[in-house]
């Protein structure tokens, strides 16, 4: 088949010629047949072209469709079928049975079949019901659309089966009374219908329901037996049984003693068990003691018996009767009393005995209320008893002729009268604290400087319990405790201690306690003491004196050094005059005395008291003050008592007395008085009238003297020529000027001395 097609524009262009034709060929239904090669042949001028192409036709318009699915029979093989229609071309078909994703059969088309159908035998388990198997068809043909080219179908599968599988669940054994509920379970499709049965011990089947759950309240002994379920559908039944036990424990249980359940020690008695009202596989007779069940004699069959020839305290107690089958149990409870003879046991010391080590000890047992008692001695700390034991009669001793600290423990006494036993215990507590303790210090110690002390306790036991206390006075400063000690030991204790000046002589006690109770107070305390030696450099030095440190001259002074040093120095007093210093006197001793027995001017300064050791020294001083009236007085006049008029006379006072006097010239006769400082006084310029008696007096608050003496002045005569002797009266007024000046300083330096001595104020210093 061909078209030809002219063209429908055509132009020239340069030396090119070109042609548009366009040729279209439609179909509306293509059918098989229009399979074929068209050709298309287009002419352009003289210029003619062709092509061709090739047509294909195919046909896969419907999913596969599946039968035989919904009625497989289990077990047995079933034929499934994949079937489809207008498949062209049928040559490229494949088809395709999958069962969870395996493929379990491939089929190929054939030409010219444009109809399939592909057949699987399939043998179906339970496992399969409601799974799904696929056909998958597909057309492996090119140039078809992807979406095109694969048709696939799931179904389901249905798998119907008899019952089978068919089992009851529920309690094969229940309690009379109790209910009970049995589950019949089976596989089977169509679901399957229930019936149960009750299967009767004398052949009777009895229906019981039409349910899957069979419930029964209150069970009896004639509900025990054979229970049957029926299960069914269209394609067959089957049946299951279950048995049922009702459970039905040992009725009527009785225990009894014979004669009977009180008894003394000694009696004989019999102890029955019987069941009865069910049957039961066996009986057993037992005890319970605290709690804890014994078994004395068991039976297979309903009853036992036991006898106790002698019966003791031991047998008092509960005795149980218990019965068993194969459903439960029941028991019964006697309780059996035996009486006992009224032993009685005292143990001498009781309770606790404490004791030193050495000390002697007798530990006696007693019993009454048993005409034949038997004694045994335990340790309870497990150690052998080594000591000599006396026994007679109703008593028995365990003599101790030395405690040891092995001795140490709790005894303990028992006593037995037939099965009866009875026991007292004491405990033994041995201590070993034999002396006072030993104290020792590390000797004299400066202050500031620590002191060692050690506190030695020997041969002490138990360590653990001792306490060491150092003590000032009342005052505890330290405390120790001693430890755990297999055996004595020495316990010392070691305190340090800071020194001071105040600890001198001061005794430390060393207190050791011993804290156990039952211990007498007396050999429970142990003290010693030590007393302190503190070294220190002198202190607190003074200097007193007795009565004053003013004095009148001749009275008596004490002078005390009293200082505190250890070891005790060596103590200096000394006097401090005109910058030097006097050594007075030396001791060794706390206190230095020094006596004047009659002062004078000349004892008047400052006394120093020092005292010194190999730490230091320290020092102190007073100063002391003698005074006394004026006394020794003497008046000295320059150049002379009897002078020309006009000359001047200089008038010297010299006196001893502390303190300064008041020094007063008057003529007598007269109310001229004057007064001197230093006494020294000067008459200028004299005149006749100046001739007469004159009085010195010196004073002070003790006292006075006074000296009398002649000034005479002789009229002046006229004058003559000048010659050597009008030199002479200048150059002696310079002269007493000179001496004056001198005085002045010697009363200066006499008031420094606390007394008036003018002795230089004389002609040969004018």
């Amino acid at each position: 088949m061909s078209w030809t097609c002219r063209p429908k524009f055509c132009s020239k262009w340069a030396t090119g010629e070109s042609c548009l034709a366009a040729c279209l060929l439609a179909r509306r239904s293509v059918m098989k047949n229009h399979e074929n090669t068209i050709l298309c042949k287009a002419t352009c001028g003289k210029e003619t072209k062709q092509a061709k192409t090739e047509i294909k036709i195919y046909s896969f318009p419907k999913n596969p469709v599946i039968s035989g699915y919904d009625s497989l029979k289990l077990g047995e093989e079933n034929i499934l079928r994949c079937e489809g229609s207008s498949v062209h071309p049928s040559e490229f078909l494949v088809v395709q049975w999958l069962y969870r994703d395996t493929v379990l059969q491939t089929y190929e088309g054939e030409s010219e079949r444009d109809a399939y159908s592909f057949p699987i035998t399939f043998t179906p388990s339970n496992e399969d019901d409601g799974k799904a198997i696929t056909c998958r068809a597909s057309l492996s043909m090119e140039d078809i659309p992807a979406d095109e080219r694969t048709k696939e179908t799931s179904v389901p599968l249905t798998v119907l089966s008899a019952p089978h599988n068919v089992k009851v669940s529920g309690m094969p054994a229940v309690l009379l009374g109790s209910s009970l509920t049995l589950t019949c379970e089976a596989e089977g499709k169509p679901k399957p219908a229930f019936t149960w049965t009750a299967l009767k011990p004398d052949g009777r089947s009895v229906e019981m329901g039409k349910h899957q759950d069979l419930f029964m309240q209150h069970m009896s002994l004639s509900d025990a037996g054979t229970y049957q379920c029926d299960v069914s559908n269209d394609l067959g039944s089957q049946k299951a049984s279950f048995s049922v036990v009702v459970q039905a424990p040992p009725m009527d249980t009785l225990i009894v003693a014979s004669p009977q359940s009180t008894l003394k020690e000694g009696d004989s008695v019999s102890i029955f068990c019987n069941s009865s009202g069910v049957p039961v596989t066996h009986v057993e007779l037992s005890r319970r003691v605290n709690g804890v069940k014994t078994e004395i004699i068991s039976s297979g069959s309903a009853e036992t018996s036991v006898t106790i020839d002698s019966v003791k305290l031991a047998d008092s107690g509960l005795f149980m009767c218990e019965a068993f089958n194969d459903y439960g149990r029941q028991n019964s409870i006697l309780n059996l009393t035996v009486k006992a003879h009224l032993l009685e046991v005292a143990l001498q010391p009781d309770n606790e005995v404490v004791l030193e080590k050495g000390s002697s000890l007798i530990l006696s047992c007693q019993a009454s209320g048993c005409p034949q008692p038997k004694f045994s001695w335990k340790n309870l700390s497990k150690m052998p008893i080594l000591r000599r034991l006396e026994t007679d009669g109703f008593q028995s001793q365990l003599v101790f002729d030395l405690v040891e600290l092995e001795d140490e423990g709790t005894y303990l006494c028992e006593v037995t009268c037939g099965s009866i036993k009875k026991s007292k215990q004491t405990e033994v507590k041995v201590f070993s604290f034999p002396t006072n303790p030993v104290v020792k210090n590390s000797g004299p110690s400066l202050v500031g400087e620590m002191m060692k002390l050690t506190c030695t306790a020997q041969e002490v036991f138990p360590a653990n319990l001792f306490q060491i206390l150092w003590m000032d006075g009342e005052r505890e400063m330290h405390s120790e405790t001693g430890s755990f000690s297999s055996g004595t030991i020495n316990l010392t204790s070691v305190y340090s201690y800071r020194v001071n000046t105040e600890d001198q002589d001061k005794r430390i006690t060393c207190k050791v306690l011993l804290e156990m109770r039952g211990v007498p107070t007396a050999q429970a305390v142990k003290t010693a003491s030590t007393t302190l030696s503190v070294h220190y450099p002198p202190r607190a030095t003074s200097i007193t004196v007795s009565p004053l440190t003013e004095l009148k001259e001749g009275e008596s002074v004490s002078i005390s050094c009293l200082s505190d040093s250890f070891p005790v120095g060596r103590t200096v007093l000394s006097r401090v005059m005109n910058g030097g210093q006097t050594e007075l006197m030396t001791s060794y001793g706390l206190e230095t005395l020094f006596t004047f027995p009659s002062v004078g001017l000349d004892d008047s300064g400052v006394y120093v008291c020092e005292t010194s050791n190999m730490y230091g020294s320290h020092n102190d001083s007073v100063e002391i003050t003698v005074k006394a009236p004026p006394r020794n007085t003497t008046v000295e006049i320059l150049p002379s008592t009897d002078v020309q008029e006009g000359q001047n006379i200089t008038i010297c006072c010299r006196s001893v007395s502390f303190p300064p006097p008041t020094v007063v010239l008057s003529k007598l006769n007269s109310e001229k008085i004057v007064y001197s400082l230093d006494g020294v006084f000067l008459l200028i310029n004299l005149t006749p009238n100046d001739t007469g008696l004159y009085q010195i007096n010196v004073t002070n608050y003790l006292g006075y003297e006074t000296e009398i003496f002649n000034i005479s002045v002789m009229e002046k005569r006229v004058n003559p020529p000048l010659g050597w002797k009008d030199f002479l009266m200048p150059a002696m007024c310079l002269g007493v000027a000179a001496a004056l000046l001198g005085v002045v300083v010697y009363v200066w330096r006499a008031r420094k001395k606390g007394s008036y001595d003018f002795t230089k104020c004389n002609l040969s210093t004018v």
